[in-house]
């Protein structure tokens, strides 16, 4: 609506001037000797001019602060989608949103500053310059009409191809950002093996491929802006030369014939103005279609009803026994049987194939996800780490209610004797600097030490040796004790032996 106003404001502005200048001119010229009495004339033409100015000054802040805001929006409407959805579809998208998300979508600023106002400016100021016109000239206004649909057609087929080209520019952006991103995490373990030089020439070709693809998007919107530049130029020239040639013969006056010369290049202006903008802002609408797709809810939490106050006894339609607080709960069975999905389920990440997962009695789908995260203690099959402190990655879920204790059963206490600051020791990305093993101590401490009714656990022992591994399962098993409701996976016999129930995938149960 502001940019309409700004351009209904622009476009009376700009013809009241043209009208003014022309007859102001005209007046000149027919008598020199009454050129002091046009005051009121330049007066008024002044205030169009400083109108149109303000008008165009309002439009621009008013287009960048929308801008802004828009992009801000849909930026953060991609990271909350992407980030809820299923854990498997975020790995597939995660390279796609992040160049949406640092780099695509900032190519819309052109797009609301230049291509929506001036497709505004184009909709109100070219048929009301070509009415006006008609109105002292109307053959001038029939060579303009018939020219205009020249520059649109062009507009239409150039823009076909430069779609193409913008969406392979996206692309070859996003892989390249991707290879980037996994070189830069790999660079420690590249280094370690003396292949840090190998992907030099893998990068080297991406950087091309995306530097070739951008330029060919410019090849074309130089040449388009050239065809339309063209187009508009023949335009206003066959107006030029008819007015010139009736103004010989005294079929026009002049008045009429310079207002018709002054309002030919403002009727193809806003069209060549919208050629030139949507060329600019054709990357901002590829990156705003890949948003778009990323943008649908995934997230299968979407209820408002309360968690449970205390631990709850979950059912699983189609796998097994309830998980009922108190005992613990074994899920085994072979690789890719859909174990570490059962736990995403229950979490509310993701569907549970062939049935639903019901707490208390409640589908896990009508539950806020907030208020039944925080009543669970996930540990997934690779530990969640970030950059920086350990005491950072302990406390990334909260604060532990005893973290000398939860470091001591999880045999973290050893790992931080051996760090040179303790808890203050930094850690780089997914945990650089720490081993497999650490790491897995980590996540532990990071569950054993929280106040958590639900233990979700994905392969808890992975990387430990057979001693820790008994003292953890020992604490495991003595929080299912203790009234907490706890889901182990695994398929070594330590573990199995630990379940008060054991569920196998895809066979009927066994009772321990």
């Amino acid at each position: 609506m502001a940019a309409v106003a700004c351009g209904v404001t622009i476009s009376a502005a700009t013809i009241a001037a043209a009208v003014v200048l022309a007859h102001l001119v005209a007046g000149i010229i027919v008598n020199p000797d009454s050129a002091t009495r046009h005051g009121g004339a330049l007066v008024a033409l002044g205030a169009l001019w400083l109108i149109r100015a303000a008008g165009q000054w309002l439009q621009g802040r008013l287009s960048q602060r929308g801008a802004t805001a828009v992009i801000g929006e849909l930026s953060a409407q991609v990271l909350r989608s992407v980030t809820t959805s299923p854990p498997r579809q975020l790995a597939t998208d995660r390279d796609s949103a992040a160049a949406v998300i640092t780099r695509g979508l900032d190519g819309l600023r052109p797009y609301f500053t230049g291509y929506l106002p001036a497709v505004v400016q184009a909709a109100v100021l070219t048929p009301a310059a070509v009415i006006v016109m008609a109105c002292y000239d109307l053959q001038a206004a029939m060579i303009v009409v018939i020219a205009l649909p020249l520059i649109p057609i062009f507009m239409v087929l150039i823009g076909l191809l430069t779609a193409e080209r913008s969406a392979a520019a996206l692309s070859a952006m996003t892989t390249l950002q991707a290879r980037l991103l996994d070189l830069v995490a790999g660079i420690p373990t590249l280094r370690a093996v003396g292949r840090a030089g190998g992907s030099v020439q893998r990068i080297t070709e991406l950087a091309a491929a995306h530097r070739r693809s951008a330029m060919a998007t410019l090849r074309i919107a130089f040449l388009s802006s050239l065809v339309l530049e063209l187009l508009a130029a023949l335009g206003v020239a066959l107006v030029a030369v008819s007015v010139g040639v009736r103004l010989v013969y005294g079929e026009v006056t002049l008045a009429a014939g310079l207002t018709a010369l002054l309002l030919a290049p403002e009727v193809f202006w806003p069209l060549r103005r919208v050629g030139a903008a949507f060329h600019a802002a054709q990357d901002g609408k590829t990156a705003a279609e890949q948003a778009f797709r990323l943008c649908p809810a995934r997230s299968f939490v979407t209820g408002i009803r309360p968690a449970p106050d205390s631990a709850p006894t979950i059912h699983l339609d189609g796998i097994g026994p309830d998980i009922e607080p108190g005992r613990a709960t074994v899920l085994t069975g072979p690789n890719g049987a859909g174990k570490s999905t059962v736990l995403q389920a229950i979490l509310g990440l993701a569907p549970l194939p062939g049935g639903a997962v019901r707490v208390d009695g409640v589908d896990v789908g009508e539950l806020d996800p907030a208020a039944w995260w925080q009543h669970i203690a996930w540990l997934p099959h690779r530990p969640v780490l970030i950059p920086g402190t350990v005491r950072d990655n302990l406390e990334l879920l909260g604060p532990l209610t005893d973290m000398d204790r939860a470091c001591r059963d999880s045999g973290f206490d050893e790992v931080l004797d051996e760090l040179p600051d303790g808890l203050d020791t930094r850690i780089g990305r997914a945990g650089v600097g720490l081993s497999l093993g650490q790491r897995q101590r980590l996540g532990l401490t990071r569950v054993l030490g929280s106040a958590a009714q639900v233990l979700l656990l994905d392969e808890p022992t992975a990387h430990l040796d057979a001693a820790l591994e008994r003292r953890v399962l020992c604490v495991i098993a003595d929080r299912a004790r203790s009234g907490a409701t706890v889901l182990v996976v695994g398929h070594r016999d330590p573990v199995l032996a630990i379940g008060d129930e054991v569920i196998t995938m895809g066979a009927a149960h066994v009772a321990s």
